[in-house]
């Protein structure tokens, strides 16, 4: 199990950027695929990006594509998430997961696929 801390959220008007970090705790992070998922108010949490254990794979959910980017540090327990060209409707809380993987490559879609969670960071983005 990993704690996972998000960090970076915060209110920027539409076409701004934010950076949003997620700390993890313990020295196996580089064993985790790691995802980044969003809720707003009303709706269910969608899938927004995912990064495999090496950081060599990526995949975005359509609706980011192009304007987000996933990162990490190995050496830093931390994953990023790049927002640029905010939209109004990115507002959501972001939420940081990890998913213990057995191979370097693998990346995972789904929120049920990931096993810890962090508390979220809230995103506003005025118009």
């Amino acid at each position: 199990q990993v704690h996972l801390v998000e960090s970076g959220g915060g209110l920027v008007q539409a076409g701004g950027s934010l950076r949003l970090s997620c700390a993890a705790s313990g020295r196996t992070f580089s064993s985790y695929a790691m995802g980044w998922f969003r809720q707003a108010p009303g709706k269910a949490r969608e899938f927004a990006a995912t990064i495999s254990r090496s950081g060599g794979n990526t995949y975005y959910a359509d609706s980011v594509k192009g304007r987000f980017s996933i990162s990490r540090d190995n050496a830093k327990n931390t994953v990023y998430l790049q927002m640029n060209s905010l939209k109004p409707e990115d507002t959501a809380v972001y939420y940081c997961a990890a998913h213990q993987a057995s191979y370097s490559g693998d990346y995972f879609l789904r929120d049920y696929e990931y096993e810890d969670w962090g508390q979220g960071t809230q995103v506003t983005v005025s118009s």
